[in-house]
């Protein structure tokens, strides 16, 4: 008589003093299970999809966004010089053209309204009404630990403070969310039950005992994958760990800028290992299903960070988007920077864009090196959403906003196209398309009725 294997829950933990934490998708799981009722889900309600947005401000120099080679039927050749980063990904991808936000631009506006889509009013702190992100969330966040995610980074220079420009996720329209910059409390929130017991210990030593029980019922897959996913989580707690030693050595050497808030415990002092580290929670956390929805502000809305690791770049982000003005004596620059000519300084905006394509390249091959245990990889169920709601930040311009979709949504989404509108069309409209892979049908949102024309070329 062959016995049935053990089924689990795909609410399931490893649990330990002071931590719990959540699984990946493995075999031995059993139908999703709703927080509401308690039953499992039935098989036509199943999407365990992921979506994430991810903002960043100033926009870019205009031509700068372009594939330099596109087919007659619209898949992509070839990439420009300035996106070469996404070259190696680019059939994951889908490039926008003539996507705008009619009604928000600027700095503070465009911000607010990036995910809202709506008119905003300053003078109130008032948007259009609640974000897609936490639309979304109110459809699917009861299947999780966390309903959404909500991450930024922490400002540098002016308006660090200034609401609007720190807030894409709004609960409603005048409530924003508050944003998680410190990687060890995002950390934290998905792993630990206690900030008392075992705050020096790893989270993978408190649940070891948990997690061999486990593997003893699991298929040889799934012991496969709770190794993998464990080494994962302690590598994480190395860097934490790291980070918050270089943090601390940099405070007594005195080595902070003085355009730089005084970092607290657990944010590196290195930009790039910072932003590393808060990409590396979002996929974390959708790994473990600790969330399926989640956002990350690379930076506030009128970000003055200095990028000068950067080789030949100088000057603050927000003074290089105004890339015409080379004098030095805006109100945009510091005082101390000049340049030699507007390419010149152009070209440094331009490599800034390129530096975060190539954090945005690492975030999608994370997801494409992942696998489901339906064979399929974590990308190919996550929608990405990566781009700015300025498109020539000289001009502030709202038209044809730098925008890339790039995951399978679930099989909704066929990558490697340049999807060019015909005429100026309200991203509200994407929004629509968007969220339609998380389970979320509108028939309005914003000034859009009706999901973006052609469907973002969807597949089969």
């Amino acid at each position: 008589m062959n016995s049935r294997p053990r089924r689990i829950s795909r609410r399931t933990v490893l649990r330990g003093t002071g931590a719990a934490i959540a699984l990946p998708l493995l075999d031995i799981m059993g139908a999703p299970v709703s927080a509401k009722t308690g039953n499992p889900q039935p098989e036509t309600t199943k999407n365990n999809n992921r979506i994430a947005y991810l903002y960043f401000p100033n926009g870019v120099a205009k031509g700068s966004w372009e594939p330099e080679k596109i087919a007659e039927d619209g898949s992509i050749k070839k990439l420009n010089r300035w996106m070469q980063p996404l070259e190696k990904v680019k059939e994951h991808l889908i490039v926008t053209s003539n996507l705008w936000t009619p009604r928000g631009n600027g700095h503070g506006a465009g911000t607010a309204t990036w995910l809202t889509d709506g008119g905003y009013d300053g003078r109130k702190i008032e948007v259009n009404g609640m974000s897609v992100d936490q639309i979304v969330a109110n459809k699917v966040g009861d299947q999780t630990l966390l309903p959404s995610l909500e991450l930024s980074i922490k400002g540098e220079g002016y308006f660090t403070g200034n609401l609007p420009r720190n807030s894409i996720s709004w609960l409603n329209r005048k409530t924003p969310l508050s944003r998680e910059t410190e990687p060890r409390s995002v950390f934290d929130r998905m792993f630990r039950t206690s900030d008392g017991i075992g705050i020096d210990q790893s989270v993978v030593d408190m649940v070891i005992e948990n997690a061999r029980s486990l593997q003893r019922s699991g298929s040889r897959a799934d012991r496969r994958k709770i190794d993998e996913y464990l080494q994962s989580i302690r590598s994480i707690e190395k860097r934490l760990a790291f980070a918050d030693e270089r943090v601390n050595q940099a405070l007594h050497r005195g080595e902070l800028t003085d355009t730089l808030t005084r970092p607290e415990p657990g944010i590196p002092t290195n930009h790039f290992e910072y932003v590393r580290l808060m990409i590396d929670m979002m996929v974390l956390a959708f790994w473990a299903d600790a969330t399926r929805v989640c956002t990350f502000m690379m930076d506030h809305g009128q970000s003055n960070r200095y990028f000068d690791f950067i080789p030949e770049c100088k000057g603050t982000w927000h003074a290089l988007s105004h890339y015409r003005d080379i004098s030095g004596r805006t109100e945009d620059d510091d005082g101390k920077i000049s340049w030699d000519t507007m390419e010149s300084k152009r070209n440094m905006y331009n490599r800034v864009t390129r530096w975060h394509h190539e954090q945005f390249a690492y975030l999608v091959n994370r997801l494409d090196n992942l696998r489901e245990p339906t064979g399929e990889t974590l990308l190919q169920n996550t929608t990405l959403c990566y781009g700015s709601s300025l498109s020539d930040g000289h001009a502030h311009g709202e038209r044809d906003l730098p925008l890339i979709i790039a995951g399978g949504g679930g099989g909704a989404f066929k990558g490697g196209q340049h999807l060019k509108c015909q005429r100026p069309t309200s991203m509200s409209k994407l929004h629509l398309t968007l969220m339609e892979t998380m389970g979320v049908k509108l028939s309005e949102f914003g000034g859009g009725t009706i999901a973006i024309e052609n469907r973002l070329d969807r597949g089969p």
